[in-house]
């Protein structure tokens, strides 16, 4: 303030040293001024204009300095005159302001001092506010880039922890596509012994196929030889059937001069009466032969209750202690048992050969008393075996002479090849199995096959070398397995109670 109250002053005292006069009009009003430049500060000085000497002209009011001072134009008309007394009272202004800048300077260089200590300290103190300011500033951008460098190193972990665990599923895929790649290999191998196996079926196939050929060109002709010896067996069997016919009339002679004689031999007729109910009385079975006193094996006559004619049979009395009924035999495939229902209802074939009693006679012979059935079999190497039933019946034909068996022992094999309950009997003409497929098409011959089981002792005959690989043979499973066509078989019955 007091700098500023020196320089009002000093413009006082210039305006009452220079020149007072002033203007009239509307431009009257015009002042000079001049600047001093001392370090960064400027002082403006209003000097008056000189009065007396100094005119106007009433054309130009104002002209350029070349002194660099504000000062009134003038007219370009003015007379060098005019133009050097001015000059040399600007050179006088000049010299008094040096003067005075120089009193100015002496004067105020204690002021400037202080005004610089002042300045030093407001400026001392703004840098400290500005420092404060900074350091606050600093701080809080520090506590935010700390918290984003946190957020930076939380993301980082995250993006490590998902690049491990896509390292680890790429690992796993790579581990899973490298075993699948193996096992495809491995399934490739596979396919190619598969197909190696294949080809190596398919000329085995071929092979068999052509054995097979082989046999049927084989079978035919033995169907053909055997069709001729049938045709010269039941030639034979008519002539031996009238020779039977000429030797019961014999017989019947012969018993009637047995009669003569015995009623003739008066003293002995105790013996002979004997002898003769022994001759009337009527065989149910083998059985009744046997504890009559014929024990040699052969065909016998039988009478079986509820049927009205006689049955002759074969009965064996050597096996197991003898009186056993026949009731099937297999011996060399001479008869076709490929027969229809009501043949094997009735029976076919030769007692003293290969023949099927009959299911109406067995349901009758079974129903007298309680029977046990024993069956023999023999493989094509000589081996026997047999299977035994401690209770052996059939039912009737309304029944389908369904079978029911109890209490097996043996030795062709530990488990019955024959179902033990409740399977029905079935042909070629009548299908009483379990299965879709019809058993007794497929395997021929009749037999209880239930589900076409795992026995059938009316199978086709097949001779040695070609009795293997046949499903639809003489087979018993649990002896010889399924595909083994059997030599010989005899299915023979003997009351439980003998």
């Amino acid at each position: 303030m007091s700098v500023f109250f020196s320089f009002a002053f000093l413009a006082v005292i210039l305006a009452l040293v220079g020149c007072t006069n002033q203007r009239r009009g509307p431009e009257a009003s015009g002042r000079r001024f001049n600047r001093v430049q001392h370090g960064q500060c400027t002082y403006t000085f209003i000097l008056p204009e000189q009065d007396g000497n100094c005119r106007e002209s009433t054309t130009d009011q104002y002209n350029t300095n070349a002194l660099q001072r504000d000062a009134p134009h003038v007219e370009q008309d003015f007379s060098s005159q005019k133009l050097q007394h001015l000059e040399h009272v600007m050179e006088n202004y000049t010299q008094w302001l040096q003067k005075l800048e120089n009193y100015i300077v002496e004067n105020m260089k204690s002021e400037m001092v202080q005004l610089q200590q002042n300045a030093v300290q407001n400026h001392t103190a703004t840098m400290l506010e500005i420092g404060t300011s900074l350091l606050s500033q600093t701080a809080e951008q520090t506590r935010k880039l700390t918290d984003v460098e946190t957020q930076v190193l939380n993301q980082t972990s995250r993006l490590e922890i998902q690049l491990l665990e896509n390292s680890l599923s790429t690992y796993k895929l790579e581990k899973q596509l490298l075993q699948q790649t193996h096992e495809i290999l491995k399934i490739h191998e596979k396919n190619s012994l598969l197909e190696h196996r294949i080809l190596e079926m398919e000329e085995r196939h071929k092979e068999e196929l052509a054995t097979l050929k082989e046999e049927k060109e084989n079978l035919q002709s033995l169907v053909t030889r055997q069709s001729y010896i049938i045709q010269e067996l039941e030639k034979q069997l008519n002539k031996a059937t009238s020779n039977n016919s000429v030797l019961q009339k014999q017989q019947l002679e012969l018993m009637d001069t047995v009669h003569t004689l015995i009623t003739l031999c008066s003293k002995e007729g105790v013996l002979l009466k004997n002898a003769k109910k022994e001759e009337e009385k009527p065989f149910r079975d083998c059985a009744d032969v046997y504890q009559s006193g014929f024990n040699k094996s052969g065909v016998y006559t039988i009478y079986i209750n509820n049927v009205s004619d006689p049955k002759k049979v074969f009965c064996n009395m050597e096996i197991a202690g003898g009186g056993w009924t026949v009731i099937q035999h297999r011996e060399d495939g001479s008869l076709d048992f490929q027969k229809s229902w009501k043949e094997y209802k009735m029976g076919f074939g030769s007692p003293s050969g290969e023949h099927w009693l009959g299911n109406e006679f067995i349901f009758a012979i079974t129903s007298q008393r309680q029977y046990s059935l024993r069956i023999e079999l023999m493989d094509w190497e000589g081996n026997r075996a047999y299977s035994q039933y401690d209770r052996f019946h059939i039912g009737n034909e309304k029944q389908n002479y369904r079978l029911y068996l109890k209490g097996h022992s043996g030795t062709a094999g530990k488990q019955s090849s024959l179902i033990l309950h409740g399977a029905e009997f079935s042909t070629k003409d009548a299908d009483n199995d379990n299965c879709m497929c019809k058993c007794a098409l497929m395997l021929t011959g009749g037999w209880w096959f239930d589900a076409c089981g795992p026995s059938n002792l009316n199978g086709m005959f097949y001779t040695a070398g070609q009795n293997h690989g046949k499903l639809n043979g003489i087979k018993w499973h649990y002896f010889k397995g399924p595909s083994y066509s059997l030599r010989s078989t005899t299915m023979m019955i003997r009351p439980l109670d003998f």
